[in-house]
């Protein structure tokens, strides 16, 4: 990612660590071999023995030509144990207005993605899937960053708290 893109993913996990202090939250957090921008840890109390109970998990799609990848790739380390410690999974897939289309709605590679994660969090009692606008548009690398960035960066991380019930 970009700098830019690296400003916003620290953002939301400031933002989300003020709304949700409960979560140890954390950056390039890794499922397997794979990084996730950003993630809440709930340890579940106390103590060596102690399970961890909610991971709270936030793939922010920047400018991805497949971001159907990330779901797969996400939900493919899930179904193989390594998530295995957690009660409840809640994988909130961030997407730009890159996704929106001109004449209304979404692009397929959006569609794609969603469809992925919607059909893994059928598969798996403990995961939910939830797909969250965020609206910006991002500048190319290299390109000004909006001025009101921080506001929409906060207001996506408002989203996600709310679906973290």
């Amino acid at each position: 990612m970009g700098e830019f893109a690296d400003a916003v993913q620290k953002r939301l996990r400031e933002r989300l660590a003020e709304r949700r202090p409960s979560l140890d939250w954390q950056t390039e957090y890794r499922v397997g071999p794979t990084p996730v921008d950003v993630a809440g840890v709930d340890s579940g109390g106390a103590g060596e023995s102690a399970t961890a109970k909610t991971l709270a998990l936030v793939e922010l799609e920047w400018r991805r030509a497949d971001p159907a990848d990330n779901s797969a790739k996400l939900f493919r380390h899930l179904a193989d144990g390594a998530l295995d410690e957690h009660d409840r999974i809640v994988v909130c897939q961030v997407f730009t207005g890159y996704y929106d289309l001109a004449r209304g709605g979404v692009s397929s590679k959006r569609e794609n993605a969603e469809f992925v994660g919607r059909v893994a969090a059928e598969a798996f009692d403990r995961v939910s899937y939830e797909p969250v606008n965020f609206d910006l548009d991002p500048p190319k690398r290299g390109g000004e960053w909006p001025d009101d960035w921080r506001g929409r960066a906060d207001d996506c991380a408002r989203r996600i708290d709310d679906l973290l019930g």
